[in-house]
């Protein structure tokens, strides 16, 4: 279909605004023009009933965590029987080069209470200063950091999923990838009995920096994020180019993707990783993994994080809610 009317409106909007795109700008301007347009599309954030933010230790020194919870904290043995409540780990998108927890602020806040979880985001460190794998690194010591303070915390460690959008579903596909293995109770750190991650939610992931498919190249328009746009974050990403060979940094070309989490991945039409999103949802279909994939028709890269401009985003919040609880029951 053509892009949603909704969308092709914001479109026409910025075109008039002569806003340059990102990849012209320099990294400064460019990350303070990313979060500003996220948090004008993105409506009124939701209230949620507590927010913490903790600091905690991470490969390359302390990194920031954002915990959302949807209830107050009870007085310890108040509710005999009562569960902890699950947690997702939401890493946020930006071309792991833009974006901090303030760029999923309001998706976190969203998902939190409509699926009854803590929500984390972690402020995992940013490229080209920090290029691959540290962004991952980061993720994989938050991950950490929720499984083994889970009773401080007052989450359930055997109750956790990981997601994000684009560069942040990427990561949480990766995430998935470091942590396989074979323990008893689904997926864990083969090792060490590390975590176990009951679902993952990729939305429009990155998977496949050499990717050569017709979604990537159709998808030119300056005015909305295009191939140029993907080849400005990889090129930030990666210190080397072969790198992007490596399963961590493109999960469509790992060997093995059976044992991984069942996932929700979400595409939208009018977007350069449409193809490899939904690429790596039939990998993981074919390696035996459950996988519900949904393509959003008529909408552009970034759209799950409007709500306050597209119905779509809003709609497609709910879907990934409802994939969720399921996971959680």
């Amino acid at each position: 279909m053509p892009l949603h009317p909704q969308a092709l409106a914001l479109r026409e909007q910025r075109s008039r605004s002569g806003a340059p795109p990102l990849y012209t700008l320099s990294l400064a301007q460019a990350r303070a023009a990313d979060l500003a347009d996220i948090r004008s599309a993105a409506g009124t954030p939701e209230p949620v009933a507590v927010v913490e933010e903790h600091r905690i230790p991470g490969p390359g020194g302390p990194l920031p965590l954002r915990l959302y919870y949807p209830e107050r904290p009870r007085p310890e043995g108040s509710e005999p029987g009562r569960r902890p409540f699950p947690v997702l780990l939401y890493l946020f998108g930006g071309g792991w080069t833009l974006g901090s927890p303030d760029t999923s602020d309001a998706i976190c806040r969203s998902l939190t209470n409509a699926v009854g979880c803590v929500t984390a985001s972690v402020g995992y460190r940013l490229a080209p200063e920090h290029p691959f794998p540290a962004a991952l690194r980061d993720c994989e010591a938050a991950l950490r950091r929720l499984t083994e303070h889970a009773a401080d915390l007052r989450i359930d460690p055997d109750r956790i999923a990981v997601g994000g959008d684009s560069a942040g579903g990427n990561l949480a596909a990766a995430l998935t990838l470091l942590v396989r293995g074979k323990g008893a109770g689904g997926q864990r750190g083969a090792q060490d009995g590390g975590p176990v991650i009951r679902h993952q939610l990729l939305v429009y992931p990155n998977t496949d920096r050499r990717a050569d498919t017709a979604s990537l190249r159709d998808n030119d328009d300056p005015h909305l994020f295009n191939r140029r746009s993907v080849d400005w974050y990889w090129g930030h990403y990666l210190a080397a180019a072969a790198d992007g060979d490596d399963p961590l940094a493109s999960p469509l070309r790992a060997d093995d993707l059976s044992g991984l989490p069942p996932a929700t991945v979400i595409t939208a039409e009018y977007d350069p990783l449409r193809d490899e999103g939904e690429q790596y949802a039939e990998a993981l279909r074919a390696a035996g993994v459950p996988v519900l994939a949904r393509r959003f028709a008529g909408m552009p890269h970034g759209f799950f994080a409007m709500t306050g401009r597209l119905d779509a985003a809003a709609e497609a919040q709910r879907f990934a809610a409802e994939q969720l609880r399921e996971a959680f029951r």
